[in-house]
């Protein structure tokens, strides 16, 4: 079975919910709790969309912010996958920042997933992949994230 076909959250009439999600998640809520709770903190709110593409509910992490002349500005910052058992967190760069993305302080795993990152599609971009279990990762997230709102301000 391919990943794609992996992916929960199948009803487009039904958007996800704490108890719904906490059913599919399992034990990797726990993860997931701790990951909703620090987005406040990260200026970062996350909204649930359907993706007829693919068939499937995903959150958009957004972050926004004013221009100095008071326009709203908005980033996406990631992707939010759920699967049976784990959700995915994508966070995604451009190429031409893979360099100032690998001298962030993150563990040597997850420069290791930085470095090993394809470029996708047509555009010069990369996604830097979690596959989320325990909040373990969530520490190298959170620094990928504000470093995302850095750089690509």
């Amino acid at each position: 079975m391919s990943k794609r076909e992996g992916l929960q959250l199948r009803e487009p009439g039904m958007i996800p919910v704490s108890a719904m999600l906490e059913q599919i998640l399992g034990d990797s809520y726990a993860a997931y709790e701790i990951f909703q709770e620090a987005l406040p903190g990260l200026e970062i709110e996350q909204d649930w969309q359907w993706y007829t593409p693919y068939k499937a509910w995903f959150a958009k992490g957004q972050h926004w912010w004013a221009t100095p002349r008071g326009a709203r500005k908005e980033k996406t910052l990631y992707w939010l996958y759920v699967y049976e058992g784990y959700f995915s967190v994508a966070v995604w760069f451009k190429e031409k920042n893979r360099a100032e993305v690998l001298e962030a302080d993150v563990s040597e795993k997850t420069r290791q997933l930085i470095l090993d990152a394809e470029t996708m599609g047509k555009l010069p971009t990369f996604p830097v992949v979690f596959d989320i279990t325990t909040a373990e990762p969530l520490d190298d997230i959170y620094t990928l994230l504000e470093c995302k709102k850095r750089l690509e301000r």
